[in-house]
């Protein structure tokens, strides 16, 4: 093999991006590692010390008051039923709506098309959406959270871009040997679309996960409310010097706003970081692939 020489501009070219991309990926993670440290820390060290990324006295007060109310346990069961039912929801309603439509042949197709742009760029507001869940009698479930959006116009048109970017060789040979449209999509399309299904449904997870606007308008019982809704009501009730004192022990000492806070987002997000290293392999590829024509 023959040997490679570098000049002294290529290598600093490379030393160069390798500090830029550290110096990325530091303020990227250090902020977090940040909110990590200062859940763990006490209120004497959050006003003495600006940054840290260690504290010096480790305190677990700040979850304590999180999970002294009953109701945590719960709203974290809610949050992932949403979650999961809500993706399966996105993806069922995405795929077969997504499917035709990657039929040049379709009649209308265009048109459909052309409606679902115009979804993307005019929405019926807030007040029009909260009045049709309500004349569905959906205040106060659950798919208030997931049917109004159960279809998201962007991601719809990416996975149409990636089934047209199929090979219309494979989709012949299965009608050949007599496979029904159903039939092609799940034993031939959906196969070969595990990229852009695993990119998507990352999507949609986050999306359902994080979401507490929606829980505030259609969820009135607040034992239904999700994490998101519930974390939020702590951060409130801290600041307000008050929380479910019956839940917690007399003699607890009210941790620093600023240290729930911190404590909340760490609760927030590290549930749904897990699921990210299982979908990773295929979030990059699955996106670009479905993006490169429309």
């Amino acid at each position: 093999m023959a040997k490679t020489y570098r000049t002294v501009s290529g290598t600093a070219f490379d030393l160069a991006n390798h500090l830029f991309l550290g110096l990325f990926a530091a303020a990227a993670v250090l902020p977090f590692i940040y909110v990590i440290s200062g859940s763990f820390a006490t209120d004497a060290e959050i006003t003495k010390r600006a940054v840290f990324l260690i504290p010096e006295t480790f305190s677990l007060a700040a979850y304590e008051f999180i999970f002294s109310t009953s109701t945590i346990m719960k709203s974290i069961g809610v949050s992932m039923y949403v979650t999961v039912l809500g993706t399966i929801v996105n993806l069922f309603f995405t795929v077969t709506m997504a499917y035709p439509l990657a039929r040049r042949s379709l009649m209308g197709r265009n048109t459909v098309l052309n409606l679902v742009i115009f979804s993307m760029l005019f929405g019926g507001g807030m007040i029009p959406t909260y009045l049709v869940v309500r004349e569905l009698a959906l205040l106060d479930t659950y798919w208030a959270l997931i049917l109004p959006g159960a279809i998201s116009a962007f991601n719809l048109i990416i996975v149409k871009n990636f089934f047209q970017e199929l090979p219309p060789g494979l989709e012949e040979a299965a009608r050949i040997d007599g496979c029904s449209e159903l039939g092609l999509l799940w034993r031939i399309v959906l196969p070969l679309s595990k990229p852009v299904l695993a990119t998507f449904t990352l999507f949609y997870a986050v999306g359902h996960w994080n979401d507490f606007f929606a829980a505030l308008l259609y969820m009135n019982d607040p034992e239904k409310w999700p994490l998101q809704v519930l974390l939020r009501q702590i951060v409130l009730l801290s600041q307000a010097a008050a929380g479910d004192l019956n839940a917690m022990d007399p003699n607890f000492v009210k941790p620093p706003d600023q240290s729930i806070k911190m404590a909340v987002i760490v609760v927030g997000t590290v549930p749904i970081l897990l699921v990210y290293p299982f979908l990773q392999k295929h979030f990059a590829k699955g996106v670009l692939i479905g993006s490169i024509k429309g």
